[in-house]
């Protein structure tokens, strides 16, 4: 029998929730590619370990972009490898899969990302919007007449939703989000230090010191470039209050789509959120005092699931279990 598989499809990693073992594989999104004959070189932690060290022929290959698919052959490849790794296909049968999508995302994408799962081994795939799968797998319950909200920063898109009954009541989807947070780091170091750093050291400096409030100016951290003058490698001290101003636009971007959610949410709906609070999910809910910065933007409590980078994919899991039940009525 194939066992049915939940994948979170994320612009940065790759999650997969194999029924009955929980979360199995948690991975890179991330491809190398040989130009000279096409041919995939690795997958994965492999392919991530090559980004910007690779020689001419070997190109390090991000196939997903702000939350969607940008090169269709490679995502395909991509999870095709990851799910023959599993090894979840059954003898005659094909895992049915779970795959999330953000809110804005268009029905074209929609059908690029069903495609590319049935092209890659499963046999039915369900789509569903990532912060609802996010909110069950924060262990909200969703399904209640009652008001949830929900803001879940990933790597290619922050999402901001308000639930109700299930569904989505209102909600935005910004292109905004750890990737852009990497990039406005390259930026500032680049202006303020005039040092050129890689988009790795970027993602290192924001996991260890990223700060977006009331930043802690003795945490600093080296970090090493090439000069912009000299073209010769330097090193640096970065600083979280540095990091705290480097990330503020990215992060006002995102406080200003919470409030237009919060704006257009039904008023009872929003008196269940000031009682409830407000639900962080994804990588980005691990940045110091973010759920501060909320709090005192917003002004209802804002708590912090407690596996936030896993949410999506537990998420998957609880959602397949309930299609499975739906079947058998």
């Amino acid at each position: 029998m194939a066992r049915d598989i939940g994948i979170d499809l994320g612009t940065a990693n790759v999650l997969i929730n194999v029924k009955g073992k929980g979360i199995v594989l948690n991975e890179p999104s991330v491809v190398a590619v040989d130009t000279q004959s096409g041919k995939v070189v690795a997958v994965g932690t492999e392919a991530y370990k090559m980004v910007g060290r690779t020689p001419g022929n070997i190109r390090s290959i991000r196939p997903l972009k702000d939350g969607v698919i940008a090169d269709f052959d490679i995502t395909e490849a991509m999870l095709e490898y990851f799910i023959n790794k599993l090894n979840v296909k059954g003898f005659m049968s094909k895992p049915s899969i779970l795959i999330c999508a953000p809110t804005n995302i268009t029905s074209i994408e929609q059908k690029a990302i069903i495609e590319a799962a049935e092209k890659s081994g499963g046999g039915k795939v369900y789509l569903e919007f990532e912060p609802k799968v996010a909110a069950v797998g924060a262990g909200l319950d969703i399904f209640q007449p009652q008001g949830n909200m929900i803001i879940d920063i990933g790597g290619g898109t922050s999402d901001v939703a308000v639930l109700s009954m299930g569904e989505i009541v209102t909600s935005r989807s910004l292109r905004l989000a750890g990737d852009k947070m990497d990039a406005a780091i390259v930026s500032y170091v680049k202006n303020k230090h005039k040092l050129l750093i890689g988009e790795h050291t970027a993602e290192q400096l924001k996991i260890n010191i990223g700060a977006v409030y009331e930043a802690d100016e003795k945490q600093t951290m080296q970090v090493r470039g090439r000069d912009i003058a000299t073209g010769l490698p330097r090193e640096v001290e970065v600083t979280a209050t540095e990091l705290q101003e480097a990330l503020s636009d990215v992060m006002a971007s995102i406080i200003a789509a919470a409030k237009e959610v919060l704006e257009m949410t039904p008023p009872e709906l929003s008196a269940d959120i000031i009682d409830r609070g407000v639900m962080l999910t994804g990588g980005g809910a691990l940045l110091n005092g973010i759920s501060q910065l909320f709090a005192s933007e917003l002004h209802v409590p804002v708590l912090t699931a407690e596996d936030p980078l896993d949410a999506v994919a537990l998420g998957t899991g609880v959602l397949l279990d309930n299609i499975q039940h739906h079947k058998q009525y």
